[in-house]
């Protein structure tokens, strides 16, 4: 009896070390010497990130506006569906990097007193890269994000196609010029100003910042030069109120012939969509770290 009971306690032990899930640590604060104050990033790391010795992808994930460096984990329920996605070899295990990136866009202001991608580049990436067994090659790093963040995630990827070589822009806040242009004062003041430039009206406001940062700009600069293909997987949904942009960058996509992905499917601007897409956008990444 004493055997049997010890057999399934063996087994119990194996069967929570085999589908043990990986570990999350919210709110790491990183001293930003650019920004001249801490930058706040939570981390993914896979179940078997102790257990041995070997070196993961990383992906670098952001955020919308109106959330932080947790809202992936609490509201998109990140981890559940990375365990899940490693689990059933549809995602291989990789550290997950979600910095906080305040309204920033994840770009630098116009007069660069809050330069967020400076940062990122040149400070965050180094230092997670460093403290954590990261497979620092372009052939192992991804950028994504939702809404602001696919926005910061396209813009970053193509301002540093050197870097990485997945990008996956979910519901992304891309912006034509026209539509910057006619923008109502306020929304402008609230979301653009320190990207375009503080009280500009009409076609004052594209500013040579934003056609520094804005992905319609970006994408034509990406097509002329002879960088290393960057493998881009877009999402958004059919009633999303941002889906005239995603539509946009597709055909000009398609116009300058760069291989992409592109996905509208059911459903509106929120955690719901983002959450019911994210195994298909893993998988996607995760083929591109695959060899």
């Amino acid at each position: 009896m004493k055997n049997k009971l010890f057999y399934i306690g063996l087994l119990a032990l194996v069967a929570l070390n085999v589908f043990a899930g990986g570990r999350v640590i919210e709110s790491i604060e990183m001293k930003s010497k650019i920004l001249n104050s801490p930058v706040n990033y939570s981390v993914y790391l896979p179940a078997d990130y102790e257990t041995s010795q070997r070196s993961y992808p990383v992906v670098y994930l952001f955020h919308g506006t109106s959330d932080n460096e947790t809202s992936w984990i609490q509201y998109g329920e990140l981890n559940k569906y990375l365990d899940e996605s490693i689990q059933n070899g549809i995602f291989p295990p990789a550290i997950f990097i979600l910095p906080d990136g305040k309204l920033t866009w994840y770009n630098n202001d116009v007069e660069k007193k809050d330069a967020w991608c400076d940062m990122f580049i040149n400070e965050l990436i180094p230092t997670v890269e460093k403290a954590y067994r990261i497979r620092s090659k372009r052939e192992f790093r991804a950028i994504a994000g939702n809404s602001m963040g696919g926005f910061g995630a396209l813009s970053v990827a193509l301002n540093h196609p050197e870097l990485f070589s997945t990008c996956v822009p979910m519901s992304a806040a891309i912006f034509t010029d026209e539509e910057i242009i006619n923008m109502v004062d306020a929304r402008y003041s609230d979301r653009f100003a320190l990207l375009c430039g503080v009280g500009l009206k009409g076609e004052d406001r594209i500013s040579e910042n934003w056609k520094a940062i804005s992905p319609f700009h970006l994408i034509e600069k990406y097509s002329n030069t002879k960088n290393t293909s960057i493998r881009f997987y877009f999402d958004c949904g059919d009633k999303d109120y941002l889906s005239k942009g995603n539509m946009l960058m597709h055909l000009k996509m398609n116009e300058l012939k760069i291989p992409h992905e592109f996905r509208i499917r059911e459903g509106n601007h929120g955690w719901a969509y983002w959450r019911s897409g994210l195994v298909n956008a893993l998988k996607f990444i995760g083929d591109g770290f695959h060899r």
